[in-house]
C-alpha cells in the first residue's frame, strides 16, 4: 500500500491504463470490477472519445471496493477549471483516498480539429488553469483534497507538476525517463508511469500491435520532441516507429518479460505503474493479457 502527499492510497503498485469510452458503462464496470479482482491497484483511463472522464471516475468508484481511479487525462480543454476541481472534490468526498486527477494539456490537431478550440502554450495555459482551480473556496466539501498529476515529459511541465500539483504521470517513456522525472520532482511528489505491452501470440503479432497502438502518438508533436529527448533518432519516429522504437516502448515477449518493463518503472524511481495492453482496436478485450501479467507479477 502507498501513500503520499494528496489523499490517494494505492492498493497495490501496479494498476491498469484502458480506454474505456467504447465499451458500454455497465460492460466497463464489470471489466474494472474484474482488474480490481485480480490484485491490479488502480484504473487509469482517458478522455477524448466523447464520453466525460470525471462521469465514468464515478462509474467505476462506485462499482469497486478499493480500486484507485485516476483520469488519464482528464483534457483541460473540456471543462473550465473550477469544476474539475469542484469534481475533483466532490469524488474524493464520496471515496477518500480512491480518486486521482490527472490533468493534461491534449494535443492541437484534437482541440482546434474535434472540439474546434484553441490550442495555446501548453505551459502558460495549463500554470493559469491550475491558479484557477485553486481559486475554488476551501469551503467547498472541505478537507477532501484531490490529488493531483500532471501529464508532464518535458522538463518544464515536469517542474511545473511538482509546483502546483502532486506529481507527474509520464506516459510512452523509457525507464530512464522515469529517472529523469524523479530526479526533477525529488522523493515527495508521485509519479505514475504507464506502460504498454503485448504479449501472446509470435513476435511478428506483437509488434503488429505495438505500431497499431503507438501509430497515433507518432505524429504528435509532443511525443515526437519527448522521443527525441529520450535519445531516439528523426528515422524512429517514420511509419509508426521504427523496431527499435517499439521494442523500447512497448514490452513485448512472455508475461515475465513484459513483468520486467513494468518493474523496470519501478525501480527507475515510479511510485505506482499503469498498464496499458495494445490493442488493434480500444473495442478488444485487454483481459487475457492483464490476467497472464497479474500471474507473472504475483498481484
Amino acid at each position: 500500500m502507498t501513500t503520499k502527499p494528496g489523499t490517494t492510497t494505492f492498493p497495490s503498485k501496479i494498476g491498469v491504463w484502458w480506454n474505456s469510452e467504447p465499451w458500454p458503462i455497465a460492460d466497463a464496470q464489470n471489466m474494472v470490477r474484474e482488474i480490481e479482482a485480480l490484485g491490479y491497484g488502480s484504473l487509469f483511463m482517458p478522455e477524448g472519445s466523447g464520453k466525460d472522464v470525471m462521469v465514468q471516475s464515478a462509474a467505476f468508484l462506485g462499482a469497486t471496493e478499493s480500486l484507485v481511479v485516476g483520469t488519464g487525462i482528464a483534457n483541460v480543454h473540456v471543462r473550465i477549471p473550477t469544476a474539475a476541481e469542484s469534481g475533483a472534490r466532490t469524488l474524493t468526498a464520496l471515496y477518500p483516498g480512491r480518486f486521482v486527477l490527472g490533468l493534461g494539456v491534449s494535443h492541437a490537431p484534437f482541440v482546434e480539429g474535434s472540439l474546434g478550440g484553441e490550442y495555446r502554450k501548453p505551459l502558460s495555459m495549463m500554470r493559469t488553469y491550475l491558479e484557477r482551480m485553486n481559486s475554488v473556496p476551501s469551503g467547498l466539501e472541505p478537507g477532501a483534497r484531490p490529488t493531483r498529476l500532471l501529464a508532464a515529459l518535458g522538463p518544464k511541465m515536469i517542474e511545473l507538476s511538482g509546483e502546483l500539483a502532486d506529481g507527474a504521470h509520464p506516459y510512452l517513456v523509457l525507464p530512464e525517463q522515469t529517472r529523469h522525472t524523479r530526479t526533477i520532482l525529488g522523493d515527495d511528489a508521485w509519479i505514475v508511469t504507464e506502460q504498454a505491452i503485448a504479449i501472446g501470440g509470435g513476435d511478428a503479432d506483437q509488434l503488429r500491435r505495438a505500431r497499431s497502438h503507438i501509430l497515433p502518438y507518432s505524429g504528435l508533436d509532443n511525443y515526437r520532441k519527448s522521443w527525441l529527448r529520450q535519445g531516439f533518432e528523426d528515422t524512429d519516429l517514420a511509419d509508426g516507429g521504427s523496431e527499435r522504437l517499439l521494442r523500447a516502448l512497448v514490452g513485448m515477449g512472455s508475461a515475465e518479460d513484459a513483468a520486467a518493463s513494468v518493474t523496470a518503472h519501478l525501480d527507475a524511481g515510479a511510485d505506482h505503474v499503469v498498464v496499458q495492453v495494445a490493442v488493434d482496436s480500444p473495442a478488444d478485450d485487454p483481459l487475457p493479457d492483464l490476467r497472464a501479467l497479474a500471474t507473472a507479477l504475483d498481484l
